[in-house]
């Protein structure tokens, strides 16, 4: 998750690595005390330190499902430090996790110590990481004859739809990246948001394509609560090949 968060700066920091992201910027993975922070261009991202929102964005997604879905199928937006792939591994209802990640560097740091903090979920046999955009991903996964279904598609990304980590993920939130990910969506499925805040216009946006939305409110240490945006039940799935 690219959420910004206070830390404790009294903690001994170690730079672990510097490198260039695929966003051009200079990526940073550091730990600080028994955690580990992830920057970009020195601006803070994310952390190991809770967790609470992400892991609950997939407790209420699979707890969504229809009473007695089991071996569901996960699709999970940003593999991040691991939080909400792990909490999907974990759920008795879940069978696999597809993961993509836009970072390679991110992946790459799994393998070494910030695989601790979610006990190296991208070498769990039930978890497959894609490394690619999410968006050019969702538009060539959607469009293909036969797309995948998922029982749960859960949106770790970006902060939430009024800030986006990328210009480009904009999409994930107008009508094109909700058709995309309507294809992709089981029947009975679950579709789910977070959000470093609550959005009125995209929870109206969802209203109008979904017949079942909720909006869930996990508190924070600090600030406005982080938000979850449930989505089920479409009024419509396209038939067209999506593009574009």
């Amino acid at each position: 998750m690219w959420a910004m968060k206070t830390r404790d700066t009294t903690e001994e920091t170690v730079t672990l690595a510097r490198v260039t992201g695929e966003t051009g910027g200079d990526l940073v993975l550091r730990r600080v005390g028994a955690h580990y922070e992830i920057y970009s261009n020195g601006v803070f991202l994310m952390d190991t330190r809770d967790g609470t929102s992400e892991r609950e964005m997939v407790r209420a997604s699979l707890g969504a499902l229809p009473p007695g879905r089991s071996l569901a199928r996960v699709l999970i937006g940003g593999l991040g430090v691991g939080f909400s792939a792990r909490e999907a591994l974990n759920h008795p209802r879940v069978a696999t996790v597809d993961v993509v990640e836009l970072e390679p560097h991110v992946i790459d740091w799994h393998d070494g110590e910030l695989g601790e903090a979610a006990d190296r979920v991208h070498l769990d046999p039930r978890c497959r990481v894609y490394n690619a955009d999410i968006v050019d991903w969702l538009e060539e996964t959607a469009g293909a004859a036969r797309p995948p279904r998922y029982d749960a598609v859960c949106l770790d990304t970006d902060n939430g739809p009024d800030w986006t980590v990328t210009e480009g993920n904009g999409r994930l939130y107008e009508a094109q990246g909700l058709e995309w990910l309507t294809r992709l969506l089981a029947p009975g499925g679950v579709l789910s948001f977070w959000s470093a805040n609550a959005v009125p216009a995209f929870e109206e946006l969802l209203r109008g394509r979904f017949a079942s939305v909720e909006v869930v409110e996990v508190p924070v240490a600090r600030g406005v609560p982080d938000t979850v945006y449930l989505a089920s039940a479409p009024y419509r799935v396209s038939a067209r090949t999506c593009s574009g």
